[in-house]
C-alpha cells in the first residue's frame, strides 16, 4: 500500500461512521439508483467533450478508469475532484472502474496487464497469496476513490478481463481473489461490482454462487460484457440465473469499441445499459394537501357565463390551477373549491402580468398558460438548467409531462416522473412541432420554448428585403439597347407593396416614340422584357 493510500484509508472511518459528514457532502454515492444509457472509454474525457455529450446524447452513465496496475490507459489527465463533482452535479452516474491482476490465464499481448492473480496455496490449501493482493488493490482504489471525491456507499467495479474458466487453479484463484477484493471493499465503506466477459467471470460467479453458497462473497452488482447489441442486462451467451443480482443490480456492456459523435465531439466508446441501485426513481410528490393536478389533457378555463355551471373535469382543473398558483405564489387562498372568484382572477393576471411573453386573452386561462406554470416547476427547484432524458426520473419529469399534455392535445402522455422511450417520442414530437431539433433531450432552449407558451415553431420574419423599385421609362427615354434602357431623367419609380415579398424580379417596361409611317398611318410598338425569376 501506498503511503497516499494508507493515509486516505485512515480517515475512511470517518467517513464511514460520520452521518453528518456524509449528508453534507456535495457529492452523491455514485452511480446511485438509475435504469439507462451508459458508456465507457479508456480515457476520461475532457469536460468540454461531457458537456457535448449530455446535452446531445442519450447517455447518463460513464465509466472511468480510477486505479488498478493493469489499466490500459494509466494516464488520466483529465480526471480530477473537479470533473468527478461537476459530472455528478449535472447528473451523469460515474461507474468508477479499478483494473488491479488478471486471472493467472488470461492471455493478453498488452503491454500494460502484465500482473497476473497468484495460483499458489497456503498450507491449508487456500490461496492466500491472491487474497493478499486482492486486498491491497482494493486499498488501492478505495484510496484512488476518496482522492476524487467518489464517496463511500458508491459502487467500485473490478475489471477482470475473458479468461478460461475451465482451468481450475486459474478460476479458484480468480474466484478467491474477487471474494476477498469485494470483502475489503465493503470494510471500507463501498459496494463493489465485477467487470467480466458473460464466459468468464461472470459465469464462473454465478456457478459458485448457486454450486457453492457461502464459499464466496458475491459482488453487489454484475457488469457482463456481451457484444449481442441487445439493450438490456441479459447475456445471449450465458444465462445467468433470473433470480441473481436483480432487482437493479446488473449493467450490460451491448457494444465494443467504436467511434460516436455527439454535440460534434467523437469518443471511441463501449456502449452499456444499467439498472443498478432502485433504478431511476420517480420521486413522491403531493400538491396543496393532495389535490389533483395530472390530467391526460388540459383545458381551456373561464369563468362560466350566469346560469351555466363547471363541469366535474373543469372543476377538477380549476382547483389544480389554484392549487398550482398558490405553489408559485400568486393565489393566496386556500384551493378548497372550484369558484372562479375575484381571488382567482386576481392570480391569474398577476401571473400574466410576470410572463408577458406568454401569449393569453383576457378572462382566459389557456394552453400555453398551462404549459408556463408546469415550466416554472423546475425553475423554482433550481433544476430548468439541468438536462432530462431517458433515464431521469423525479418532479421535473412530471413537470415535462404534464406540460407536453397541455403542448400537444390528445397526446395523453402518462404523468409517471420516469423518462422513457414513450416520453422521449412525445418530446420529439413537441420539438419537431416548435422548430427545434428533435433529439429527445430536455435542454435550456426547450424548457425556455415551455416556458413561453410555444405552441408552433416561429414564423419567419415578416419584414421582406428591400425590394427593387418597378421602372417606368418615359417616351422620352434614349434606348441604347433592348436589354438595357438608359433611364432620363423623367423616369418614375413606385415600391412594391408592403404586404407581401415578392418572388420575381420587377418588371421593367419601356415604351418607344411613336414611328412615322406613310400618310395618316401611325403604329405603336411597345416591348417588355420578361421578369426574370430570382
Amino acid at each position: 500500500m501506498t503511503v497516499v493510500s494508507a493515509l486516505l484509508l485512515a480517515m475512511v472511518g470517518f467517513w464511514r461512521h460520520d452521518d453528518a459528514v456524509l449528508a453534507a457532502g456535495v457529492n452523491p454515492p455514485t452511480p446511485g439508483n438509475f435504469t439507462g444509457y451508459g458508456f465507457d472509454q479508456c480515457t476520461t474525457p475532457s469536460q468540454a467533450s461531457m458537456d457535448a455529450w449530455l446535452a446531445h446524447s442519450q447517455y447518463l452513465g460513464v465509466g472511468v478508469y480510477i486505479s488498478g496496475v493493469d489499466r490500459g490507459c494509466p494516464s488520466q489527465p483529465n480526471l480530477t475532484p473537479e470533473w468527478v463533482s461537476t459530472q455528478l452535479a449535472n447528473g451523469w452516474h460515474i461507474l468508477p472502474i479499478d483494473v488491479g491482476p488478471q486471472a493467472a490465464c488470461y492471455q493478453s499481448t498488452s503491454s500494460t496487464k502484465k500482473v497476473r492473480i497468484s495460483t499458489a496455496k497456503n498450507a491449508g490449501g487456500g490461496f492466500g497469496q491472491a487474497i493478499k493482493q486482492a486486498k491491497a488493490d482494493a486499498d488501492d482504489a478505495v484510496a484512488a476513490a476518496l482522492a476524487l471525491g467518489i464517496r463511500p456507499k458508491s459502487t467500485i467495479y473490478y475489471d477482470i478481463e475473458a479468461y478460461d474458466t475451465t482451468k481450475g487453479p486459474c478460476n479458484n484463484s480468480a474466484l478467491a481473489f474477487l471474494s476477498a477484493w469485494t470483502n475489503e471493499i465493503h470494510a471500507q465503506g463501498y459496494k463493489s461490482g465485477v467487470y467480466s466477459s458473460a464466459l468468464a467471470a461472470i459465469r464462473a460467479l454465478d456457478r459458485a454462487r448457486k454450486n457453492n453458497p457461502g464459499r464466496y462473497t458475491m459482488p453487489d452488482h454484475l457488469w457482463i460484457a456481451d457484444w449481442d447489441g441487445l439493450v438490456n442486462t441479459e447475456s445471449s451467451h450465458y444465462a445467468i440465473d433470473p433470480t441473481a443480482w436483480v432487482p437493479h443490480a446488473r449493467i450490460k456492456q451491448y457494444r465494443g469499441g467504436h467511434n460516436e459523435t455527439h454535440g460534434g465531439v467523437t469518443i471511441n466508446i463501449d456502449n452499456d445499459y444499467l439498472n443498478v441501485g432502485h433504478g431511476t426513481l420517480p420521486g413522491r410528490e403531493s400538491h396543496c394537501g393532495g389535490v389533483p393536478i395530472n390530467f391526460p389533457d388540459y383545458l381551456v378555463l373561464s369563468k362560466p357565463s350566469q346560469g351555466h355551471k363547471l363541469n366535474a373535469n373543469q372543476k377538477a382543473q380549476v382547483k389544480a390551477l389554484k392549487c398550482l398558483l398558490k405553489e408559485r405564489g400568486t393565489f393566496t387562498a386556500k384551493p378548497a373549491n372550484a369558484r372562479w372568484g375575484k381571488s382567482l382572477v386576481r392570480a391569474i393576471n398577476d401571473w400574466k402580468t410576470a410572463h408577458p411573453e406568454v401569449p393569453s386573452q383576457p378572462g382566459v386561462w389557456n394552453r400555453p398558460l398551462w404549459m408556463s406554470i408546469f415550466a416554472a416547476g423546475p425553475a423554482l427547484n433550481g433544476t430548468s438548467t439541468r438536462y432530462l432524458k431517458y433515464g431521469s426520473g423525479g418532479s421535473p419529469v412530471r413537470d415535462l409531462q404534464r406540460a407536453l399534455n397541455a403542448a400537444i392535445p390528445g397526446i395523453d402522455q402518462k404523468v409517471d416522473g420516469l423518462f422513457y422511450a414513450v416520453t422521449t417520442s412525445t418530446l420529439k414530437t413537441y420539438e419537431k412541432q416548435v422548430g427545434i431539433k428533435a433529439e429527445g433531450i430536455v435542454s435550456p432552449t426547450v424548457w425556455e420554448a415551455l416556458a413561453a407558451g410555444r405552441l408552433t415553431e416561429p414564423s419567419p420574419p415578416t419584414t421582406c428585403p428591400t425590394p427593387s423599385p418597378t421602372i417606368s421609362v418615359s417616351p422620352t427615354a434614349s434606348i441604347t439597347s433592348s436589354a438595357s434602357p438608359s433611364i432620363s431623367p423623367t423616369a418614375s419609380t413606385s415600391p412594391q407593396p408592403p404586404t407581401t415579398c415578392p418572388t420575381t424580379s420587377p418588371t421593367v417596361t419601356t415604351t418607344t416614340p411613336a414611328a412615322k409611317k406613310p400618310a395618316a398611318k401611325h403604329a405603336t410598338k411597345t416591348k417588355k422584357t420578361a421578369a426574370k425569376k430570382r
